[in-house]
């Protein structure tokens, strides 16, 4: 964690969401963290198509990173995210994507996790209400429900698709 008191932001509305992520995936590819965590139903609102975050993504991944994508389905991010989807096939080493079938819509948590530098997550994905934050007591009780999702969670969302 960075050595200044923890900071939290109050999210309220869905551009504020947007900024939120914008600003993790920033500091992520600027600071540098080992691991980045997403989780959301579907990713469908989030701006994983943007160039800037597609860039940034490229600046913090190396081979000794790891990146995870849990959802319920990933039919919204290949049809919404083609960005990403191509840097996820250009660093099929370092993510990896999940799916977790049990939870019904609604009960995916919607969350950003850098663990050691800052997180994002909402409470109320239809209202976008939620919170930014850099403490680290957050980041561990989100990390133990992260944890709990991929528990339960398969493979999902292959880079490439072989055919016959």
């Amino acid at each position: 964690m960075n050595d200044i008191s923890p900071t939290r932001v109050l999210l309220e509305s869905r551009s504020g969401f947007h900024d939120a992520l914008r600003a993790a995936f920033a500091e992520a590819a600027r600071v540098g963290c080992r691991e980045l965590f997403i989780v959301d139903d579907d990713f469908a609102d989030w701006p994983l198509n943007e160039r800037t975050i597609v860039e940034q993504l490229t600046q913090w991944a190396s081979s000794h990173r790891r990146f995870t994508a849990i959802a319920r389905s990933f039919d919204e991010v290949a049809r919404r995210h083609a960005r990403w989807v191509e840097w996820r096939r250009t660093w099929a080493h370092v993510v990896h994507c999940c799916t977790n079938n049990e939870l019904e819509a609604g009960q995916m948590p919607t969350l950003l996790l850098a663990p050691g530098l800052t997180s994002v997550r909402l409470f109320d994905t239809e209202h976008y209400r939620g919170v930014a934050t850099n403490d680290p007591a957050d980041a561990l009780r989100w990390r133990e429900d992260l944890d709990a999702v991929l528990q339960r969670s398969e493979e999902a969302f292959p880079a490439t698709t072989l055919g016959l």
